[in-house]
């Protein structure tokens, strides 16, 4: 049987290279002619150099017209002949009585010589007096050129002030020639921008955070209200509900100490008067009952003083401190004084308390958030680690200052000092 031709299969031809690009890729930010940039070194390379040839063409200027005048009036002859007989031109110049030729050369050179000394120290003394004038000249001058040349820094640093101030909205937007200060103001300019969406992002998420967090533990604690509620309860599911809504309660003030922690970071924008010392016995009063079940005396006189700020604000700083104050007491006899007096420029609230001897490397760790004495992180009923880190925060945002002292025999000496 006649074998059957055998067909191959055709290859494939290979796939087609892709086109190449007919145009050239550039580096992105890459100046054709860098060395044409108007710079500030350029700039003021340009504005000293021309400042100088000024200078120096003036000086040479008054040097000229003040050795023309020199010249003019020491080439002049000290004598005339008048019929016959040699007389004196000036007062400074004496000619002999004989008519001697020995004589008059001697005296006319004497008196050249004394006439050119006259006119070089008179070219001497204006030419002192031009450079007085000159130098005044060119430091007011170099002063009003200084202030145009260093007029964006000043725009920068007042844009940076108001950005301290929490008013991330600002920009330089600065205008001119495409100089390094320029280039400076952009950056800071897109700096900003970067920040003010961090905090726009951050503000966001703490009122997200605000409301996933409040609301699973509100409804926590309405189930275990309504669970204990129950008078068919048993004594064992009773005990668990109030552990498990001591332990929600804790949480709630846990969110709310980290909320307001967070708020209270940034600058207060909106003050207003605030009187100290009634700030200060709300929260003596809202504190008194827990004291009375202490056995803590709460005392001091406070006067009044306002000061600008935040009252909400300003009366946590009050609440945590007496509240820490009259929690971390001693067992016994224990007392908290609270007081508010004014002082040249600004309003001060101290708070003392007897208590456990605190050492004085242990003071600054007390303002650190879930931090206490002698522990790193909360393990007690007192509260939640977050009372002083918030006062601290909020008496930064009122642009005041905190201070800790140990007292003799235990307890502390809080001090908060917020201006007028």
């Amino acid at each position: 049987m006649p074998s059957l031709p055998s067909f191959s299969k055709p290859a494939a031809p290979p796939p087609p290279a892709p086109p190449k690009p007919a145009w050239d890729p550039k580096p992105v930010n890459v100046r054709p002619f860098p060395w044409l940039r108007p710079t500030i070194r350029i700039r003021l390379t340009l504005l000293y150099g021309g400042m100088f040839l000024m200078a120096g063409i003036v000086l040479l200027t008054i040097i000229y017209m003040l050795a023309a005048a020199a010249l003019h009036d020491g080439s002049a002859l000290p004598l005339k002949i008048l019929g016959g007989k040699f007389q004196s031109t000036s007062d400074t110049c004496a000619l002999p009585t004989e008519t001697s030729g020995q004589l008059l050369q001697e005296a006319v050179t004497n008196c050249l010589a004394h006439q050119r000394a006259l006119a070089l120290n008179s070219l001497l003394n204006r030419s002192l007096l031009a450079l007085l004038g000159l130098t005044i000249v060119a430091f007011a001058f170099g002063y009003a050129m200084a202030g145009r040349v260093l007029s964006p820094l000043g725009r920068i640093t007042r844009t940076a002030q108001r950005v301290a101030g929490s008013d991330l909205h600002r920009r330089i937007e600065l205008g001119g020639p495409d100089d390094e200060l320029k280039e400076l103001a952009d950056t800071f300019d897109e700096m900003l921008d970067r920040l003010d969406r961090a905090f726009e992002s951050q503000r966001r998420f703490v009122a997200n955070a605000s409301h996933e967090l409040r609301t699973p533990l509100a409804i926590n604690r309405t189930l275990l209200e309504v669970q204990l509620a129950d008078p068919d309860a048993s004594p064992e599911l009773t005990q668990l509900g109030k552990t498990l809504l001591a332990t929600n309660e804790r949480s709630e003030q846990l969110v709310e100490g980290l909320l307001l922690l967070a708020r209270s970071e940034n600058k207060v924008v909106d003050k207003r008067p605030v009187d100290l010392s009634e700030v200060a016995s709300q929260a003596v009063d809202q504190t008194r009952e827990e004291a009375q079940a202490k056995g803590v005396e709460l005392r001091g006189v406070r006067q009044q003083v306002f000061v600008q700020g935040n009252g909400v604000l300003l009366e946590r700083i009050a609440l945590n401190l007496v509240q820490n104050a009259v929690r971390y007491n001693v067992p016994e006899g224990g007392w908290v004084e609270v007081t508010t007096e004014p002082q040249p420029g600004c309003a001060v609230l101290v708070v003392s308390n007897t208590g456990p001897v605190v050492p004085a490397y242990e003071v600054e760790n007390l303002f650190e958030p879930f931090r206490r004495l002698r522990t790193e992180r909360t393990g007690s009923d007192k509260g939640v680690g977050l009372g002083l880190s918030i006062v601290r925060s909020v008496v930064r945002a009122h642009d005041g200052t905190i201070t800790a002292e140990p007292r003799e025999g235990g307890g502390l000496d809080m001090r908060v000092v917020l201006p007028l």
